[in-house]
């Protein structure tokens, strides 16, 4: 399959790539686009022909529930089938945005798209050309993360092209992401909200608008039940893996950069590399430091995450050795991602 590649990031006007698009999405094929989190790989979520061809370019089990994307609220009432008042809560107070939220689905919604689940998860982007396709569309868009099943999420279109070229009908291109972790997934069928993907909406952010909120014990442990039928996208499968074996390392910078020095002395054959911090980079003696920005800066370590993680497939690394973080508000979005990139392989660094 040739796939088209259009460029809307300088275009005031983007009608035509829309409608392009939009014109692929109608007849059953697949469009990747920007949103503010990562590039999300769109078909119709109601066309139980068009959501199988995404499990089939991604390699993603069919098991992995899809999340379905409006362009406006009223959208919502066709795919579900009750909208609890803390919904009406969480959509007032951050749809367009980063947040997901799984609501009981209608007869209409596939069981193709919900990983046959009775539920539905359901975002509304903020990002314009993500709303401006699902508008053209006239149908909620089904999109996982539009890169290879288990690869760090694209936060550029070119991330998109590596892993999809041949496999779907189009890229957009939009540019570098803003936020560039995947969002917070929320279950609000039940009496408590539930957490099932932590994201940019923090816990904190989700308790004052709507008070008690719960985590689901899968987001916390470290040690995931493979028996697990998931509730909602990324729960129980490795994901965000760069190729070569990576290892996290948490407890105070100066011991985890001690650490990983003798840690890559004893790599001899092999080309290491870490994952490090503005403060620290400096510091490490490996073949190849990239660094995801500050630790003062948790919105820039997130933006900086996956194409960093990617960055280390490009030159070759084998050993891969990572900092841990604080799991404070968006920190436990961050280490989420990095506890599955490195499956789970996590050393705790004694005082």
């Amino acid at each position: 399959m040739k796939m088209e590649y259009v460029d809307l990031r300088d275009e005031y006007d983007i009608k035509e790539g829309i409608k392009k698009a939009a014109g692929i999405i109608k007849k059953g094929g697949l469009v990747a686009f920007p949103t503010e989190t990562v590039y999300g790989l769109g078909a119709n979520g109601l066309d139980e022909n068009a959501v199988p061809k995404i499990y089939e370019a991604k390699g993603r089990p069919s098991d992995n529930p899809l999340i379905l994307h409006i362009s406006e609220f009223d959208e919502i009432k066709s795919i579900v089938k009750e909208i609890p008042k803390t919904a009406l809560i969480l959509a007032e107070e951050f749809w367009p945005g980063p947040l997901t939220m799984v609501l009981k689905k209608s007869d209409i919604v596939p069981f193709r798209t919900t990983g046959g689940l009775e539920s539905v998860a359901v975002r509304m982007p903020s990002n314009n050309i993500a709303r401006e396709l699902i508008k053209a569309s006239g149908v909620p868009i089904a999109a996982p993360s539009a890169n290879s099943s288990g690869r760090p999420s694209p936060t550029k279109a070119s991330h998109v092209i590596l892993d999809l070229d041949g496999k779907i009908d189009m890229v957009i291109d939009g540019g570098a992401v803003d936020i560039g972790l995947e969002s917070t997934i929320v279950d609000v069928t039940g009496d408590v909200p539930v957490i099932l993907r932590p994201g940019f909406i923090t816990e904190e952010m989700l308790s004052e608008a709507i008070g008690r909120v719960e985590i689901d014990e899968v987001v916390k442990s470290l040690s995931p039940d493979k028996d697990l039928k998931p509730k909602a996208p990324g729960m129980k499968y490795r994901h965000y893996a760069p190729k070569g074996r990576m290892t996290i390392y948490k407890g105070k910078p100066e011991r985890v950069v001690e650490r990983i020095n003798e840690e890559i002395a004893k790599s001899a054959g092999k080309k290491t590399a870490v994952l490090a911090t503005d403060e620290t980079k400096m510091y490490y003696k490996a073949d190849v430091v990239i660094s995801v920005g500050s630790r003062e800066d948790g919105e820039s370590i997130a933006r900086n995450l996956f194409d960093a993680l990617r960055r280390f497939d490009d030159v070759g690394a084998e050993v891969i050795f990572a900092e841990g973080f604080d799991e404070n508000r968006l920190g436990f979005a961050i280490m989420n991602r990095l506890h599955k990139s490195a499956g789970y392989n996590i050393i705790m660094i004694k005082e």
